[in-house]
Parts: structure tokens; sequence; C-alpha cells
């Protein structure tokens, strides 16, 4: 959830002098096939042939670096964590995001609740309050999952030709601040970027006479709270806030609830 925050911040120091500098000193055969920059911490990642082959280099001194760095990694580990439970387990969090949808469901058929001033009334009001965006954070979080984009069209038609990263860094700088760019890599023929295109993280095919917008995915900038700039990640911010107040407070409120039982049946022994 504090990604988006941390992407919207931008850097000077991300230039298209100094991400030419590091693709002629750490790719000089034009190799590379993606670019992903991290303005953050100042450092961008330069993609092989092979998925999975990186090298990370610090912008500041132009060397390379053993990883993107400690925040990097600690958000690529919490993604993992939250799309696959680390241990390639997305289907169990496809089917806990459809229990949660349904104990959300059960929630709203009971009715609404009386609200006190109290531990079960501070969950209630937590859940009644800000229902809309409980609903759509898992149920945008399944449109990812199996794929729906709500576009009528796929991402932009093949050019002609494919392009070199070197030639797509050059297009992209033409028109947007690199400090503002998420990623370049290629999808099939086609050359794509994210960047941050006025609070919005919008996807663009990168042609070799500009960039070309594809349809928007509706979807993953909800989910991601990529879709109104800082506004829209604090929001994020605020549901993730919200779900772990309603799950701490719902398991001490079934604890206590499960303890008096026990304490009831034991009194008259």
């Amino acid at each position: 959830s504090f990604e988006p925050m941390l992407q919207q911040a931008g850097s000077n120091m991300v230039s298209t002098e100094r991400i030419k500098a590091a693709l002629a000193r750490h790719d000089p055969r034009g190799t590379a096939r993606s670019l992903v920059v991290r303005a953050y911490n100042n450092s961008v990642s330069i993609g092989g042939a092979r998925r999975g082959e990186a090298i990370h280099i610090d912008l500041r001194t132009n060397d390379a670096i053993p990883s993107p760095g400690r925040i990097a990694d600690f958000l690529q580990t919490n993604r993992q964590l939250h799309e696959k439970l680390l241990l390639d387990l997305g289907w169990l969090v496809i089917a806990s995001t459809v229990a949660m949808l349904v104990l959300i469901a059960l929630g709203i058929a009971m009715g609404l609740p009386r609200i006190r001033n109290s531990l079960s009334g501070w969950h209630k009001a937590t859940a009644w309050f800000l229902l809309p965006l409980l609903i759509l954070s898992p149920l945008t979080g399944l449109f990812l999952a199996f794929g729906w984009t709500l576009s009528s069209s796929g991402p932009s038609a093949a050019q002609p030709a494919a392009i070199s990263l070197q030639q797509a860094v050059a297009t992209v700088a033409a028109q947007h601040d690199l400090g503002r760019v998420v990623w370049i890599r290629p999808r099939g023929n086609v050359m794509l970027t994210r960047v941050n295109d006025g609070g919005e993280m919008r996807v663009f095919a990168v042609h070799q006479d500009g960039l070309v917008a594809t349809p928007r995915n509706w979807p993953r900038l909800i989910h991601e709270g990529n879709w109104r700039g800082s506004a829209s990640a604090l929001i994020n911010v605020v549901i993730s806030i919200a779900f772990v107040m309603l799950m701490s407070t719902g398991l001490l409120i079934w604890a206590r609830r499960t303890f008096k039982r026990r304490r009831t049946r034991l009194a008259p022994a």
C-alpha cells in the first residue's frame, strides 16, 4: 500500500544522461530487454535476455550493486507474500479473497448494526463506514488474478519492428521525466512503459515515433491505488489499516466470547 507513495515521489537523480551512461557501461552490447526504475532510492535494474537476469545499478555512482536496496527488497518480498504467500500458493490467496467477499456479503445481510463505543462497536463502524472501499479492494484483486481488465481491446497494435531498450529510453525521455518511469519492458513485439502521468500510472506502447496510450486497466489502477496520485495511494493505506483493524478486533471479540463460554461451563464445577 505504501509503494505507490514512494513511486509518486520521483527523483532528480534519474535522468536521461545517467540511464544512458548506465546502459553504456553495463550493457555495451545492447542485449538488455527491460529497465526497472526505482526513483525513491536512485537505482535501476537492467534485465537481460533471460527472465530473472538483472543488473542493479546505483545511479549516483553508476556502479553495480548486489541488490536494488533494502526498501526495494522489502517491497518485493511483501508483494510476493501478498500474491503467492511466498510459496507459490496463489490459489490459496484467491480462495481466501473469495471467502472474504462472502463474509462481507453475510455481514451486509445481517442488517444495520447498533454502533456503540465498544470493541464490537468500533469493529462494526469500521466495516460499515468503509464498506465500498472494503468491497472494491478484494474484488479488484480477483479481477487481477483472473486477468480481467474491463477494457475492450488489447494493449496496442503491434508496431512494424521492435525497438531496442536504448531507443525506447530515448523515446520515453522525449515525452516524460524518467524519474516518473516505473519500468520499460517488451510484451511480444511491442515495447511498453509504465509512467506516472499526472498522478496516474499509465501504460504506453513505445513506438519509434512516440508513445501510444494503451487502454486503462481499471482493476489494477484501483487495487494498487495508482489512479489519482497521493490521494488514491492514501486511500489504499486506509483500506489496509481497516482490514488489519477488522481482523484484530474480530479475533479479540471471538476470543472473548469463546473464553467466556468456557468459564460459564466450568463455573458449576
